[in-house]
């Protein structure tokens, strides 16, 4: 698949655009002002993946804050850089922090709540001023919640005197690429670089992300931040998050992605993390940890220990990635399979890289295991679980551990 060329942003130690994998990015809910939590939380989303890590900096405590929590995550050995979210004062908080300014790695700038009227053209090229300052990149993020007040109602009158006006949902939508556009154009003018530009259309609604994103690709070479805002929780959050940034993923738009989960009671945040890079490795775009192929299950299938065993699997495999990633180079395009009965076992465990068929309803009690396609032997008895996951360590160890030496 081609990607769209846009230029490379450099954020911290991350590439965006150019040539660079498309990067995850996720963002705490913690309080800012309260260092400690807020660094603990950057640090277990890093570790889940998140590639870059946003944080509110809403006032002057957040602001204060900033530096410490860098220098917490130095000390952790984390290099995660920090993106700084500023909405109505960032203009203030930037200019009396600079300790903060400096310690982020890029800023994330939204048009519609900078200001109203000249305000907003002083207060945006004041924080321009102290991106180019400190050589910082900025995210000019518009979002159709937030739209600037005047360009609406200017875009809404110009919309109303036409003979055939256009459907008010196609003017939000056209509000929302330009407001992005034109200061995302105006930074350029006040100093900043293309390639310390990116820029983002925040919709809720798939079909209207999916629309703004193509004609954002058409209209600018600008790295591309996606996300549905607004996603949901569970399962709505993440069927429509993969419905909207799937097609656009596909057509090699977007160079950043967020899932904004609403997280559940008591819940992972770094589930956020761990549906964008299972979106991405679907698309067969990247490659984050070994995939596991299990059947749904029917009614040769009564027992639940294909089930239980998938689980197990899964976990197993993400809670070894941290070591395995750096000891195992390549461990992440592993596939392994899990089948409940002889239908498809056979053939799909051949196609993984190491597949187990167990005993449908009715079969025999036994689980023929395949390695890299061939038979490789066969587990039967009470402990097939704990075998089979001894199997997939031998195998990681003897293959890519040689991808290391």
């Amino acid at each position: 698949m081609i990607r769209r060329p846009v230029h490379a942003v450099k954020v911290g130690n991350v590439t965006l655009g150019g040539d660079a994998p498309i990067v995850v990015q996720s963002m705490t809910n913690t309080d800012t002002a309260d260092a400690l939590r807020t660094a603990m939380q950057v640090a277990d989303l890093a570790r889940a993946g998140s590639e870059l890590v946003r944080i509110t900096v809403n006032n002057d405590a957040a602001a204060a804050a900033v530096p410490e929590i860098r220098d917490r995550l130095d000390s952790m050995g984390l290099d995660t850089p920090l993106v700084g979210d500023f909405h109505f004062n960032g203009h203030k908080l930037l200019s009396n922090h600079p300790a903060c300014a400096e310690a982020l790695a890029k800023y994330r700038i939204n048009p519609g709540n900078v200001g109203r009227g000249m305000r907003r053209d002083t207060q945006f090229a004041a924080m321009i001023e102290v991106a180019c300052k400190h050589d910082k990149p900025v995210r000019i993020g518009a979002n159709w919640g937030s739209l600037d007040p005047d360009l609406l109602a200017r875009t809404l009158d110009e919309n109303a005197a036409l003979d055939n006006p256009l459907p008010l949902e196609v003017v939000n939508r056209q509000v929302v690429i330009n407001s992005a556009l034109d200061s995302a154009d105006e930074a350029v003018r006040l100093g900043m670089r293309p390639d310390q530009i990116v820029v983002s259309c925040k919709m809720s609604r798939a079909p209207d992300l999916i629309a703004v994103y193509k004609e954002l690709a058409e209209r600018c070479d600008y790295a591309l931040h996606l996300g549905l805002t607004e996603a949901g929780m569970g399962s709505k959050g993440i069927v429509a998050s993969t419905a909207a940034l799937a097609p656009l993923l596909l057509a090699g738009i977007g160079n950043t992605i967020r899932i904004s989960l609403t997280p559940e009671p008591n819940g992972e945040r770094s589930t956020e993390v761990q549906v964008a890079q299972e979106i991405l490795q679907s698309l067969e775009l990247r490659a984050f940890t070994p995939q596991v192929t299990s059947c749904p299950g029917c009614g040769r299938t009564t027992s639940t220990y294909f089930q239980e065993l998938t689980d197990t699997i899964q976990r197993h495999l993400r809670e070894r990635m941290p070591t395995w990633r750096d000891a195992y180079p390549g461990v992440e395009s592993m596939t392994v399979a899990v089948m409940g009965c002889v239908v498809n076992g056979p053939g799909e465990s051949k196609h993984a890289d190491i597949g187990i068929s167990l005993p449908g309803t009715g079969e025999r009690p036994v689980a023929p295991v395949y390695v890299d396609g061939e038979r490789s032997t066969t587990l039967k008895g009470d402990h097939i679980a704990e075998e089979f996951q001894q199997i997939v360590e031998d195998y990681v160890q003897r293959r890519y551990g040689l991808a290391k030496a």
